[in-house]
């Protein structure tokens, strides 16, 4: 008679699985904590000494008397923020600065988007003409002004001389000597430079909205018109959305294209709050109020970002 052994498996206790100690825990914790810190640090580094400590200086310069050559510094606060207001070019900089920023991003966007939609779909020759429209951004602004500089010189310049040869004008044309006429060859300047950037933006955008969505719609028998309106542009809003913040806060910062192509003329035309700040600091050696003028721009442009990215995160959730 054979006696079956008894069952010990059931009796006997499992092995609970391996958990780390309290102890190890912490340690593992400090361990990936001081290694974030480490890889953070460069970061933290650079935005601490190249931002945030000439941010306090400036603060501290709005807030005193601060001479650029020579002179006592002396706290007198806020007497730089309220002789902004007095100065004869403070009203005329921020009309023409507003202007020139909706007519900007107005035709640069318009222009943007068209330019995207035309390269959208993969043909023969959409990478080549991607490429052409993409290449003036990669110029610098500075070189891009001056080369537009020359262009519109109406003495050595080859858009008068061409304008001359045939026919369409008399006299050498002078892009630059009235108000509106340098007003407009500037923002021609930045349309040509920047509507291949964000053609660019535009295009990867447009290149994520699926296919299936304008297929559907088609064989529901809407028009191009409609599939633009109620498809093409909802999905593009993000998009839209990042070009405008981009092509508003440049637009409001703009100095270059002016200072080298019109340098605030004729007459003071053509001068943006940039340029007013340059001039406070470097012509009028007065530190102080180009610091206060400073402060006041970089609140406006914090309050606007901020609209923009709250209408950004409404538009990502809806």
């Amino acid at each position: 008679m054979q006696v079956k052994a008894p069952d010990r498996t059931a009796a006997e206790p499992r092995t609970p699985p391996h958990r780390p100690s309290p102890a190890a825990v912490p340690s593992r914790w400090r361990s990936r904590t001081a290694k974030g810190l480490a890889y953070a640090a460069p970061t933290a580094v650079f935005v601490a000494v190249f931002f945030l400590l000439p941010l306090l200086l400036v603060g501290q310069m709005s807030l005193s008397d601060w001479p650029l050559l020579a002179g006592d510094r002396g706290l007198n606060a806020p007497e730089n923020y309220t002789d902004i207001t007095g100065s004869t070019l403070f009203r005329p900089a921020i009309r023409f600065t507003l202007l020139y920023t909706v007519i900007v991003t107005a035709v640069l966007l318009a222009l943007a988007l068209g330019l995207a939609l035309l390269v959208q779909e993969s043909r023969p020759g959409a990478g080549f003409f991607r490429t052409v429209y993409f290449l003036p951004s990669a110029l610098g602004l500075a070189s891009a002004s001056l080369l537009f500089w020359g262009l519109y010189s109406p003495t050595t310049g080859p858009l008068s001389r061409l304008l001359e040869k045939l026919g369409l004008v008399d006299d050498p044309v002078s892009f630059l000597g009235t108000p509106t006429s340098a007003l407009l060859s500037t923002v021609f300047l930045i349309v040509w430079k920047f509507a291949g950037f964000y053609m660019l933006i535009l295009l990867v955008g447009l290149q994520r909205i699926p296919h299936e969505v304008y297929e559907a719609a088609r064989m529901d028998g809407a028009s191009r018109g409609q599939i633009f309106r109620s498809i093409t542009l909802p999905l593009l809003r993000p998009s839209l959305a990042l070009c405008l913040l981009l092509c508003v806060t440049g637009s409001l910062l703009a100095f270059d294209q002016f200072f080298i192509l019109t340098k605030g003329g004729p007459d003071n035309s053509t001068v943006t709050v940039v340029q007013l700040i340059y001039r406070e600091a470097f012509q009028r050696l007065n530190l102080g109020t180009a610091a206060a003028l400073s402060i006041v721009v970089l609140a406006v442009l914090l309050l606007l970002n901020a609209l923009q990215f709250r209408g950004l995160r409404h538009t990502d959730d809806s």
